[in-house]
């Protein structure tokens, strides 16, 4: 499934939950990751992530789509992260 995860995390915790999310997701803009990851892989880590987080401060959303093929993305300014370049 192609996923898009946008979270809103406390400044002492900000720095744990970005290294999680670029284990999994692709860096797009600050606080916001995508890319492709199966069932399971998102149930981990959607638990990591609520091990990082405040229930009461904190926040993070997944937006869930089949493929990427499925969703139209439109970016106006420059992009944060160039998928296309490999090293």
């Amino acid at each position: 499934m192609y996923i898009i995860a946008v979270y809103d995390i406390g400044e002492k915790r900000v720095g744990k939950m970005l290294k999680l999310m670029r284990q999994y997701l692709n860096w797009i803009q600050n606080s916001v990751f995508e890319g492709e990851i199966t069932e399971i892989q998102l149930k981990v880590l959607e638990a990591k992530a609520k091990a990082i987080m405040d229930y009461k401060t904190d926040s993070l959303i997944f937006f869930k789509s089949r493929t990427e093929q499925w969703l139209e993305k439109q970016v106006v300014g420059k992009e944060k992260s160039n998928l296309d370049v490999f090293l």
